[in-house]
């Protein structure tokens, strides 16, 4: 895990200080080395967090054998030795996966991402062509951003923080980013927070030649069910699953398990025991308040884990907010993000690697909403628009069950989905506080508006990059920890989305795939759990003086940064305590820091 920062322009050697404040903005992503390299047309730049190839031989900018190829990548090639092997005519120097994908663009060119596993994101330049390769991962895990500097020059890091520091950008706030903020909290995977700095999507390549970008999608989550038996689901889920755990634990360093005490953490914890006899398992709860942390202890002693429980009093929250937010670079309103700080913080002071249950919800079924959404598909197949008009008249009249009051409001499951779950604020609400330019977002297949399956897709492609991903990759990158995540190993991942929704979801359960598969590796009482959030909510933060104090100076005054986007006396109507003043306390808090980057 590591960060990549560089420069594509003529005279690239003239750049070497933009290059050393790029990467010295990302020392964070990887305290143990830094490198600096250089073409007459490429500058190319690397922080590194040593954990596979821990000698000299796996330091980075990394050149090929003949020179003519340099890369700079961040992330984890999971189960590369097979792939060592298949193109062993390359002639290696040392162990790192990093040199892998050297040897794979020697022999296939582009056509390296059609068998490339893992995370990552890497930039090649290929000095013989005078040409920048870059690709992302397929979901997403690993980021990318880029933008074109004011003299014509290519720019990219792992951070927008890095691209800011070349000097070169003068950043432009996306109006649409702040519609899709407002909305969902984050902003989308498609899009940068400015509309001059872009991300490359999960799943996508880029190509620079002579000035010219050029990006392509090269793969597509899965876009059909698969019919299975029961029985047959279960022995592929736990055989795909076992092999995707056994190729993570791969590293020069110990890793370790974030262990939370639900269905998803125990599994990894449990499939980890497959292989070591010993592992290491974190949890982390706030003193006093409701936490999973007696289950994760019953995971423990049933696996007979190095277990580390963090408590702590839970500080200031206002002051936790200043502290970690500026690491997103961007909005971002889950709030989860400050507990996720602190476990990968109090993680880091034992391990540099962990595995985390992440996205097995999107995969399993395992939200609360996909049984609702479950239960809304018999009332959309009433669209016939007499109908829909006679049930709002009635609805105006009486009371009417939640399931019939999406039926009038909404079109689909799908509408319902991204419309209500998760949202924040409405459109017209967002249209009253000054913000009209809406983001529309393409899918990698055609959306079934009615399929409860899709609706997952769309997660995965749309929340788990956008909010999920990005949570998990800078608050474990704070801290210089790398975090791993065994649900997303591409074979295990698709086999999931394949899956029949009856094996995810019905009216009585949910993660009905996991729950079967899994159930004798666990114990009586975490068979019987469903998900739990962490345990504060918005109110009672609030309720803290220190939050109030915080709010009123970014939110409660006219000259607040805030407002050179939204109206001030729309956003006073929303100051109540709840996810929609969350919210537009996380845009200010950005948008404070966003006031400091420019120039006086």
């Amino acid at each position: 895990m590591c960060g990549i920062a560089g420069i594509i322009t003529p005279n690239a050697r003239n750049y070497q200080e933009n290059l050393q404040k790029m990467t010295d903005t990302i020392a964070h992503r990887g305290p143990d080395a830094q490198g600096h390299e250089f073409y007459d047309s490429a500058a190319m730049g690397h922080r590194r967090l040593s954990i596979v190839d821990l000698s000299e031989t796996g330091k980075q900018p990394m050149f090929s054998n003949t020179k003519n190829e340099c890369i700079v990548f961040n992330g984890e090639i999971y189960g590369y030795q097979p792939l060592k092997k298949k193109y062993g005519d390359y002639p290696y120097r040392g162990s790192s996966d990093t040199e892998v994908i050297l040897a794979m663009y020697q022999n296939k060119g582009k056509d390296l991402l059609k068998e490339l596993p893992g995370m990552f994101s890497f930039a090649i330049w290929n000095n013989e062509k005078q040409e920048l390769f870059c690709a992302r991962d397929r979901f997403g895990e690993k980021p990318f951003y880029f933008a074109t500097g004011k003299n014509g020059e290519f720019v990219f890091g792992s951070e927008i923080k890095a691209v800011l520091a070349s000097g070169l950008i003068t950043p432009e706030v996306n109006n649409e980013a702040l519609y899709h903020f407002l909305q969902y909290g984050y902003v989308s995977a498609y899009q940068s927070i400015y509309s001059n700095i872009h991300t490359l999507p999960p799943a996508h390549s880029l190509v620079v030649t002579n000035g010219e970008i050029s990006i392509e999608r090269y793969y597509n989550i899965p876009k059909n069910d698969i019919i299975i038996s029961l029985s047959e689901a279960k022995e592929e889920f736990t055989s795909l699953l076992k092999n995707a755990v056994g190729k993570q634990l791969i590293a020069d360093v110990e890793v370790g398990s974030f262990l939370s005490g639900g269905l998803d953490s125990s599994t990894i914890v449990a499939m980890v025991n497959e292989f070591k006899n010993q592992q290491t398992t974190i949890s982390f709860g706030y003193s006093g308040e409701d936490s999973e942390l007696k289950f994760a202890e019953e995971i423990a002693e049933k696996y007979h884990t190095n277990h580390i429980e963090i408590y702590e009093n839970r500080g200031d929250i206002a002051e936790e907010l200043v502290k970690v937010q500026p690491y997103f670079d961007e909005p971002f309103a889950d709030m989860s993000y400050v507990p996720q700080y602190k476990i990968c913080q109090a993680a880091a002071r034992h391990l540099k690697v962990v595995l985390a249950g992440d996205v097995g919800d999107e995969l399993f079924g395992g939200y609360s909403f996909y049984q609702v959404e479950n239960q809304l598909k018999n009332h959309f197949s009433y669209r016939n628009q007499l109908v829909k008009f006679g049930l709002k008249q009635y609805g105006k009249l009486k009371e009417v069950s939640f399931l019939t009051r999406q039926n009038i409001e909404h079109n689909s499951m799908l509408d319902f989905h991204q419309n209500h779950v998760r949202n924040y604020f409405n459109t017209k609400e967002i249209g009253k506080l000054g913000i009209r330019e809406k983001h529309h977002q393409t899918y990698s297949f055609q959306q079934n508006p009615h399929s409860l399956n899709d609706v997952m897709r769309t997660d995965l492609e749309k929340y788990v990059p956008g909010n999920m991903l990005v949570k998990s990759d800078r608050m474990a990158m704070a801290n210089s920890l790398e975090v791993r995540t065994p649900f997303l190993d591409v074979d295990f991942a698709e086999f999931c989305i394949q899956l029949p929704e009856n094996l995810k979801v019905n009216t009585d359960n949910d993660k009905i795939i996991l729950r079967e598969a899994m159930q004798n590796y666990w114990t009586e009482t975490i068979r019987n759990r469903h998900k739990q959030g962490f345990g504060s909510s918005v109110s009672s933060w609030f309720e803290e003086k220190s939050m109030m104090e915080l709010s009123h100076n970014l939110l409660s005054q006219k000259d607040a940064a805030i407002f050179d986007y939204l109206s001030f006396d729309e956003a006073q109507r929303f100051l109540t305590k709840d996810k929609k003043h969350w919210n537009l306390l996380q845009l200010a808090l950005w948008a404070q820091k966003n006031k400091e980057l420019k120039p006086s």
